[in-house]
């Protein structure tokens, strides 16, 4: 329970250290949860629902037709419906932004220490990094798909190929930020590079990279999904994206809403896991991740 320290009131006392203490107050919880954290909590749940109950109305009373534009209602029972069919195409879709991610943290963390211990490298390698990020990913998937044959690991290398970068530069940018007087200090005390490494630069980038990994798990499961597109794959082995355009050329737009509302919830997920793994791992030492009392 975190506590905050109060003035104590300007009383006289007779100079005891014990008189001098500062007095604390309890923090306030309403069902566990503090009562700062509330409104973020209730806002977003109030505007949502407000604008779900819009959303309804406006269906409701234009006579929408549900293949134009179903209301909230009928894609929650389409979600409840086929939600056993839809989570299986998820995992499939969730395999992939998985396997992903993880070469995406192996492959630029380990090219990122590259860089930094040889400027040379960098110079020569870091250009073709940025020339492959801003590539869009949905003009060299065929390709791709065409070159590797095999279509879940063309569908791997496409999501890796968006989820790379954003954790290659912000791994680069956090080695390169380790403060210099610390780094001379090192090298005054003979410290080799794979401590200065170990000891120094990695620690330093710690925040770096966990920014860039929150930012690469929701790429990962774009670059899943817009592969899946247009590799167009059918079967029982199929991800999410397939079942939206099915659903999309045989007009069930409920089931095409209610497999978007998985991806997008996938997605936050995701976020909420990324974000959760940063607060574990910096909350006891970084700035930004501490509590500060005042």
């Amino acid at each position: 329970m975190s506590q905050a320290a109060v003035k104590p009131p300007a009383v006289a006392h007779d100079g005891t250290d014990a008189e001098a203490r500062p007095i604390y107050r309890e923090e306030r919880k309403v069902l566990g949860v503090s009562t700062e954290t509330w409104p973020g909590i209730i806002a977003p749940l109030v505007v949502g629902i407000l604008v779900l109950g819009a959303w309804e109305a406006v269906v409701r009373l234009r006579e929408i037709p549900p293949f134009i534009l179903p209301g909230p209602l009928l894609i929650a029972r389409t979600l409840v419906e086929d939600g056993a069919s839809l989570a299986a195409s998820l995992w499939v879709t969730l395999k992939i932004t998985a396997a992903a991610l993880v070469a995406a943290v192996v492959l630029g963390v380990g090219l990122a220490v590259l860089f930094t211990q040889s400027k040379w490298l960098e110079k020569s390698l870091f250009p073709y990094a940025v020339i492959l990020q801003v590539t869009p990913v949905v003009a060299i998937a065929p390709l791709i798909i065409i070159w590797v044959g095999d279509i879940n690991l063309s569908l791997l290398i496409c999501a890796w190929l968006v989820a790379f970068f954003p954790i290659l530069s912000n791994t680069i940018l956090g080695l390169n930020s380790a403060d210099h007087n610390l780094i001379n200090l090192f090298q005054l005390y003979g410290a080799s590079r794979w401590q200065t490494l170990r000891y120094l630069r990695l620690p330093a980038a710690l925040p770096y990279f966990l920014g860039g990994l929150k930012i690469s798990g929701g790429l990962a499961l774009i670059g899943a999904v817009v592969a899946e597109f247009v590799a167009g794959s059918g079967g029982s082995a199929s991800g999410l994206a397939y079942r939206i355009l099915e659903a999309g050329y045989q007009l069930k737009i409920p089931r095409m809403f209610a497999a978007l509302l998985m991806i997008s919830m996938t997605g936050i997920a995701i976020f909420l896991a990324t974000s959760w793994v940063s607060h574990l791992l910096l909350r006891r030492w970084h700035e930004s991740a501490l509590k500060r009392e005042n």
